[in-house]
């Protein structure tokens, strides 16, 4: 019998290939999303490392939002990673919601981030 957890492990794994597949280079803009927390990262993937992160654990963003599980606070990192992401040089990148559907906060975090100037 499969669980959700297992469930949930098995499309994100589709979903990942795919895109690994897809990307041409590309790096990925990397979501998690817990109950109280959201994060985001850029993920050069041939390299192995991350280029730009962001979350509602950090201080300055603790300091702005006033509860960090809302649509309003994946909409702020969102933006903010959309613009550490272009200051750092990296203007196109491939969307992993990883096991995710593609609504509420996740897509609040990728509608934002496009409107910061990502493109995807």
């Amino acid at each position: 019998m499969s669980t959700p957890k297992k469930l949930f492990d098995k499309r994100k794994a589709r979903v990942r290939t795919a895109l690994k597949e897809a990307a041409n280079g590309k790096a990925r803009l990397s979501v998690f999303r817990s109950n109280k927390q959201i994060y985001a990262q850029i993920i050069d993937d041939a390299k192995g490392t991350t280029l730009v992160s962001a979350s509602t654990l950090e201080k300055e963003v603790r300091e702005k939002l006033a509860k960090s599980s809302t649509v309003e606070a994946a909409q702020y990192i969102g933006t903010l990673v959309a613009e550490r992401a272009v200051k750092s040089g990296v203007n196109e990148v491939i969307f992993d919601r990883g096991g995710y559907i593609y609504h509420g906060r996740v897509k609040a975090l990728a509608d934002a981030a496009r409107a910061a100037g990502l493109k995807f």
